[in-house]
């Protein structure tokens, strides 16, 4: 049984998410270009050992919009809101939502174990923000998106080869396709395309930070998929170096959203058998 419910974090924003499972609590950090419930079929495979949360990241369906002045320190607080109200030990978080997670188990007590899904620490590309920032200051959303997807190696390699109009107008139709039929669960692509300016200011805030986990003593598990990019792996590489109490395992066939519903290009059942082997 799946259950919505919501927090309210330190300045007063709405976190909803969604609770389903029995067990020790475990909470989902989600990256960009998806929300909690592109990790649904993930908490399905754990909800027979874990009680699983996944809340939706500000500026995306169940939670309250960012605010002026968004830093991490926001994106902390909206994730120990949920820690908090449900005393879940357990946390993983995937790309920019494992960097909020790492943050977190730093910084705030409680959290016993971690798995962190390629953060992509310092090593990840930054520059294309300012573009996406003029394209949706436009309203070319289709073209802001399709900055995001080719600067971070999204999506399949062959999209990298295609004409940037033909993807614009590809990209349009899907986002006219969603508004006609609805998303399906999912946050629509109109809605999650502001949001990239976000996970790009938290990339460059988080830039040059590595050193600050070398205290770190809670037990990370560091995952990566063989088909990331390699500024994915090679920021994993660096955490995997400077974290005291790290075990690395790399996950053959997999690219970046490993842990995403199959839908979307994951495999969420292999990367939740080693989450519960970790966990437990």
């Amino acid at each position: 049984m799946t259950t919505t419910t919501s927090v309210t974090s330190a300045d007063g924003t709405t976190i909803g998410y969604l609770r389903l499972g029995q067990g020790p609590g475990l909470v989902i950090a989600h990256g960009g270009m998806g929300s909690g419930y592109n990790h649904v079929e993930q908490a399905r495979a754990l909800a027979d050992a874990f009680t699983v949360y996944l809340p939706d990241r500000r500026g995306r369906g169940l939670s309250g919009p960012y605010r002026d002045g968004h830093s991490i320190r926001d994106d902390v607080e909206d994730l120990a809101a949920v820690i908090s109200a449900t005393g879940a030990p357990y946390l993983f978080g995937l790309s920019t939502g494992g960097l909020i997670a790492l943050e977190a188990t730093r910084t705030r007590p409680g959290i016993r174990k971690a798995a962190i899904y390629e953060p992509a620490l310092s090593t990840a590309p930054t520059a294309w923000v300012a573009r996406l920032d003029r394209e949706l200051a436009q309203g070319r959303t289709s073209a802001a998106l399709v900055t995001a997807m080719l600067e971070n190696e999204m999506g399949p390699r062959l999209l990298r080869y295609m004409p940037r109009r033909l993807l614009e107008r590809l990209t349009d139709r899907l986002m006219r396709s969603e508004e006609r039929k609805g998303a399906g669960g999912y946050v629509p692509l109109r809605e999650l395309a502001p949001t990239l300016h976000y996970d790009g200011e938290l990339l460059k805030e988080m830039n040059g930070r590595l050193d600050s986990f070398r205290d770190l003593e809670t037990e990370v598990l560091l995952l990566n998929g063989a088909k990331s990019p390699a500024f994915q792996k090679a920021a994993v590489d660096a955490l995997e170096k400077v974290l005291p109490h790290a075990r690395r395992v790399e996950l053959p066939g997999l690219g970046h959203a490993g842990p995403w519903n199959a839908a979307r290009g994951g495999d969420p059942e292999r990367v939740a058998r080693e989450l519960r082997a970790f966990f437990t």
